[in-house]
Parts: structure tokens; C-alpha cells; sequence
């Protein structure tokens, strides 16, 4: 079969190489699946550089997000077990933690459905415990993780402010359904916030970026409001003030969607099937920008890295007719 491995750490685009290989054999607990679309996400990126909190061995496989099919042809959705990852034309899975692709999605919003959406579920509605009626402040909200925030946000009822960069991603926010959309380079966001809010503050702010973007969430955070940390794409990881929690009275709460896979399964299990029933009524839907053959996963994760692409980019390693791409 045909897979990108990595052999050394390094940008995606330099280190990944499609190498013909053999299928993966499963061990104990676990599937192979025929890979029918791989969603590329920013911890493919940090895989590829050596900064991920998973080191597998080298040479490994990137892609932590799939649709695939089973032996005997079902569509599932699985996060495969790594070093053989989403990028090929076969991956590995743990046997318990394989779900059922939703009927109403592609394979590549099926794809997407899992990992970003699993966290902005937990994120919203497990930690921050968002009510219909709130304001859902969201960063980078044209992007993977955030467009995802950005609709379970408003299926739950919320207003949402969305933050991005740039005229082409603030279209792609107010397609998204963002009551609010703020340039964070051509407005301040501080300001912004305050004058959509009337100077209350967003009672919820979900933030995969780091950096300036939490400084600013830090300011325009409402009484009881709760910012979420999900990740730090800008790559500067910030060091909040707790004094300053303390006076304006808000909370810090940190997500590792990832931990609930051990500590507590049947919430992962019950999260998809809200998914689903959402993803069926039409509330969500998974925005796939780009659809690559496989041969385009390297530059397109590259892309991923460099925080030019909107919503998801899915690799397709076969056609529509199971033949390779």
C-alpha cells in the first residue's frame, strides 16, 4: 500500500515522504481500516516536528482523524493508533474506540466529525456548561476547531462572536452563522468585543490559539464567564494571571479531549451520538474547504500548519470506486 512516513522531525512538507509499504497487521485489540478519508489537523503538523505530547517511534504515519471501512464494509469514524496513522491507504484502530460514520455526512465531514467536534462538544458543553441565551466568544473561528465551536455554539442557542484573520476568513465565519465576526488585523478585538456586548464580555470564550489571543479573551471575559483553553496554535503557550481570575471572577478551564478516551469512554460514546442526532437535523455540519488525493496530504498539511486554510482539508486515498487515488 501506499503511506506518507515520516523518518525525521521537521516542517511536514520536507520530512513526509509517500513510500509504498506493507499494510499494517493489527494487534491485539485492534482493526485495520481501508482508509476512505483522512482529516489533517494541527497535531499532524506538531507530530511531523517532533512537538506533540505522542512521540511514536520513527518512521510513523501522521493522520489522527478517519473515516474508514471495516472487513466486512462498515463506515466508521476512528482516531487510528499511531505509528500507523491516517495518511495511507490502510490504518490501525483500537477495536473499542471505532464509531459509526454518520449516515448524513461524506466520508471527508465524517472524517471531520470526530476530533474537533468531540472537543467542542466537551469543551462548551461538558466544561464550560454554555445555556442558550449566553455569548460564545470563538478564535480563529473560521478554522478547523473553531468552526466547529462556532456551530455547536449556536445549536445550543448561543450568540457567537467569531474571531479571524483576514477579509476570506471572516466571510467563511459569517457563513458559518456568526451573529458578530471581528478582523482580528483590521479591528481591536477588545474593543470590538465590548461594543457587541455592551460592554459586558462573552460568558464563554473558546480558545485554541494562545498567545495575544488569550491575553485578549483575559480582557473581555464577563463576570462568571468561563474562557476554555483548547490548544496554542499561535505556539506561544500563555501564562495567566490568577490574581486577575480572582478579581474579575471568572474561570480557567483547560480541555485534553484525549483523556476522556481512558478516563471516562461511555462520555465519548455519548458525545457522538449527540453528534450524530445534530449532524442528522442538519445543525452541524463538518465545512471540508479542500478535498486532496493522497498524493496532495503533504503540502496540504503544510498548508494546515501555516494557518492559511480555512475549515478542514480531507485527504482522499481512494476514488469513489475503491481503486487508489
Amino acid at each position: 500500500m501506499q503511506a506518507w512516513r515520516v523518518h525525521d522531525n521537521g516542517e511536514p512538507s520536507e520530512v513526509m515522504r509517500l513510500e509504498e509499504t506493507e499494510r499494517p497487521t493489527p494487534g491485539d485489540g485492534q482493526v485495520l481500516l481501508r482508509v476512505r478519508a483522512a482529516n489533517i489537523n494541527f497535531p499532524d503538523a506538531l507530530l511531523c516536528r517532533g512537538q506533540y505530547q505522542v512521540r511514536p517511534p520513527l518512521p510513523f504515519t501522521p493522520g489522527v482523524e478517519i473515516c474508514g471501512e471495516t472487513e466486512d464494509g462498515r463506515r466508521v469514524i476512528a482516531t487510528p493508533a499511531l505509528p500507523h496513522g491516517g495518511f495511507a491507504e490502510y490504518a490501525l484502530a483500537d477495536a473499542a474506540a471505532v464509531l459509526p460514520a454518520p449516515d448524513a455526512l461524506d466520508d471527508a465531514e465524517a472524517a471531520a466529525l470526530h476530533i474537533g467536534y468531540q472537543t467542542g462538544w466537551f469543551g462548551l458543553h461538558r466544561r464550560a456548561r454554555l445555556e442558550a441565551g449566553e455569548t460564545l466568544l470563538v478564535h480563529a473561528a473560521a478554522g478547523g476547531v473553531g468552526s466547529a465551536a462556532v456551530q455547536l455554539g449556536k445549536a445550543a442557542g448561543a450568540t457567537v462572536i467569531g474571531v479571524v484573520g483576514g477579509p476570506d476568513k471572516a466571510a467563511v465565519a459569517r457563513e458559518l452563522g456568526c451573529d458578530v465576526v471581528i478582523d482580528r488585523r483590521a479591528e481591536d478585538v477588545i474593543a470590538a468585543v465590548k461594543e457587541a456586548t455592551g460592554g459586558r464580555g462573552a460568558d464563554v470564550i473558546y480558545d485554541p490559539v494562545g498567545g495575544e489571543a488569550y491575553t485578549q479573551s483575559a480582557k473581555t471575559v464577563a463576570f462568571e464567564g468561563r474562557i476554555v483553553v483548547v490548544g496554542f496554535a499561535s505556539g506561544t503557550i500563555p501564562s495567566p494571571a490568577l490574581n486577575h481570575a480572582l478579581v474579575k471572577n471568572y474561570a480557567i478551564l483547560g480541555l485534553h479531549w484525549g483523556l476522556y478516551n481512558t478516563k471516562n469512554p461511555k462520555l465519548v460514546q455519548h458525545c457522538h451520538e449527540q453528534l450524530t442526532d445534530l449532524a442528522a437535523r442538519g445543525a452541524i455540519k463538518p465545512l471540508v474547504s479542500e478535498r486532496v488525493p493522497l498524493s496532495g496530504a503533504a503540502s496540504a498539511v503544510q498548508r494546515v500548519a501555516d494557518g492559511v486554510t480555512t475549515g478542514r482539508v480531507a485527504v482522499l486515498p481512494t476514488s469513489q470506486n475503491g481503486a487508489a487515488a
